[in-house]
């Protein structure tokens, strides 16, 4: 394939080849890092230096024709990834009932919750509940996962990868659909609690 790139330019008059030859930097001296030389960190400091990192709250939502309807988890491991495809990415634990669900349906919705919505994270929170009950959501426009009621925004995604990540899964989402209110209060979560922004 290659050979045929460069007959492809060729043919064209583009250069094929650079210049000037590239130099590269130098190759730092790689080693594994020994046992002795790691810190031994207490999960309970972890949580508590970590959560001074407010963010955002979300509830991603899927689809499982199969395994008998809706889907879904809460979720404050959520990012935008890159805008050129448009991708995001969301973290879950190896542990959750909820995702393997998402993964048999292959897309989700990822409801970016508002300041009034801690009672709908704490209900999505839950592990092996009815999280959908009396719940009000609507099919999302290109996957059909759960588009929850006045959420602020929503993002419509295909899952592109999954990654792993310690005792968590890294989950990358392409765009398909998204929207949002042109006014909405973003539910905040720090040290533990609930927040809210103000201005």
């Amino acid at each position: 394939m290659a050979a045929t790139a460069v007959r492809y330019l060729r043919s064209t008059g583009a250069p094929t080849a650079a210049a000037e030859p590239y130099v590269a930097l130098p190759r730092p001296d790689l080693r594994a890092v020994g046992e002795d030389e790691r810190l031994p960190v207490d999960p309970g400091e972890f949580r508590r230096v970590l959560g001074h990192f407010a963010s955002g709250v979300t509830v991603v939502t899927a689809h499982d024709a199969e395994g008998g309807g809706p889907a879904g988890f809460a979720c404050q491991s959520f990012a935008s990834l890159s805008l050129d495809p448009p991708l995001v990415a969301f973290m879950v634990a190896r542990t959750s009932t909820s995702w393997p669900r998402i993964a048999r349906a292959g897309a989700f919705c990822v409801n970016v919750l508002g300041a009034h919505q801690g009672e709908l994270c704490r209900a999505f929170a839950v592990s092996g509940a009815d999280k959908f009950a009396g719940v009000g959501h609507r099919p999302s426009p290109v996957t059909g996962s759960p588009r929850l009621d006045r959420v602020p925004a929503w993002i419509d995604c295909t899952i592109r990868a999954v990654h792993t990540g310690g005792d968590h899964l890294i989950v990358v989402g392409r765009v398909e659909a998204l929207g949002a209110e042109p006014d909405g209060e973003p539910l905040l979560f720090h040290q533990g609690r609930f927040g809210r922004f103000l201005a």
